[in-house]
């Protein structure tokens, strides 16, 4: 359930009535399987199987409007965001109830323990959870547009960076290989100085063959300006001797390198672009100050917990039920005389990221966090 289409939202009691009928939907990249049960004690399950197609699954699910007269129907779904989410949120009568799919696989087990699987019954263990089960379920009701944009924002922002982040990883361990120095001569790898400095100089030689008057200016003009280091790199790039004269491994990785500067200039401008995107849905969200008032949040936290929190104050019952959401609650286990706690395992990763990366600036902020 990592898809980012749409926020991580908690599922909540939806008071409703009888529902028209009961469908499990297991979706897939070609393929949907559906088991459908309308509502009645003689009623049978009905299986279909719909070719991927936006067409097709509007289309059927216009004709269930039409044959249910708009009343509503529960869908037992391996998903509380996404595609498949985001096609059934816009036909309202539906009422989603997301399974995850470690609940739904554990069902399956208890009764075919061979391991046995397809697509078809896995639509029918979601239609017996949600017809036998639906006590224990809870109906997905989603945040407000507002809250919404700036979850997926926030999101996909922190996906860009850490898409950099790997890149700049695979760039070091290159630089290590064959070119050490410009791991301290260049700078940090994601600048704009660092990109100029290994598209400028991607190999020592190169840079060997640079007048000392040219690399001054270099620094000097990205405001690198003291003179005792600029004189200190200029020492280091003089007395520095290549880790390997193997030509063939510097002509692999002058290429290497030049591919992954070019992809880190690109990540960069789309990360500036993303970070703007934020500021500027987050600047006109209704509790805009709310979340620039907490302790340290800073540009970046604030929006993820004004995202991670929303504008419905009823959407979490107690501090309990969100800390359990989002697995910052320890799991206690207890079996005859032995207890045991450990970590949860399922949960919304990137929501649980920012409230275990907000404690830590707490505590450089707030001296009730830090005691």
């Amino acid at each position: 359930m990592s898809d980012p289409i749409l926020p991580d939202a908690p599922s909540v009691d939806f008071p409703i009535g009888e529902f028209a009928a009961f469908i499990g939907l297991d979706w897939g990249d070609k393929q949907h399987a559906i088991a459908l049960r309308p509502r009645g004690a003689d009623a049978q399950v009905e299986n279909l199987v719909l070719n991927h197609s936006p067409e097709t699954l509007h289309a059927w699910l216009e004709s269930l409007a039409q044959r249910f007269q708009n009343r509503p129907v529960a869908v037992a779904v391996e998903a509380n965001k996404g595609a498949v989410v985001s096609a059934l949120l816009e036909h309202p009568w539906l009422i989603i109830y997301p399974i995850h799919p470690s609940t739904s696989r554990r069902f399956s087990t208890a009764f075919t323990p061979s391991g046995a699987k397809n697509d078809l019954p896995d639509a029918r263990i979601l239609l017996d959870l949600i017809l036998h089960h639906r006590e224990r379920l809870r109906a997905l009701i989603f945040q407000e547009p507002q809250t919404r944009l700036l979850s997926m924002l926030v999101e996909t922002r922190r996906n860009l960076v850490n898409r950099r982040t790997q890149l700049t990883n695979q760039l070091t361990s290159l630089l290590k290989n064959y070119y050490p120095q410009a791991l301290e001569l260049a700078g940090v790898l994601t600048s704009d100085m660092a990109l100029d400095f290994l598209t400028r100089w991607p190999e020592l030689a190169k840079l060997q063959k640079a007048r000392a008057q040219v690399l001054r200016s270099f620094y000097y003009t990205r405001q690198v300006r003291r003179p005792e280091l600029v004189e200190t790199r200029l020492e280091i790039v003089k007395n520095a001797r290549s880790l390997t004269e193997d030509p063939v491994l510097h002509q692999v990785s002058i290429l290497q390198l030049q591919a992954m500067v070019a992809e880190l200039r690109v990540l960069n401008t789309h990360i500036k672009k993303a970070n703007e995107a934020v500021e500027g849905a987050f600047k006109v969200h209704p509790d805009v100050e709310i979340f620039r008032s907490l302790p340290g949040a800073g540009e970046a936290m604030a929006p993820r917990l004004c995202a991670l929190f929303g504008t419905d104050r009823a959407r979490w019952q107690s501090a309990q039920e969100l800390q359990k959401y989002y697995a910052i609650a320890p799991v206690l286990e207890k079996s005859g005389r032995q207890s045991w706690t450990h970590w949860r395992w399922n949960a919304p990763t990137f929501g649980r990221q920012s409230l275990v990366e907000w404690a830590g600036l707490t505590a450089q902020k707030c001296a009730w966090a830090k005691a």
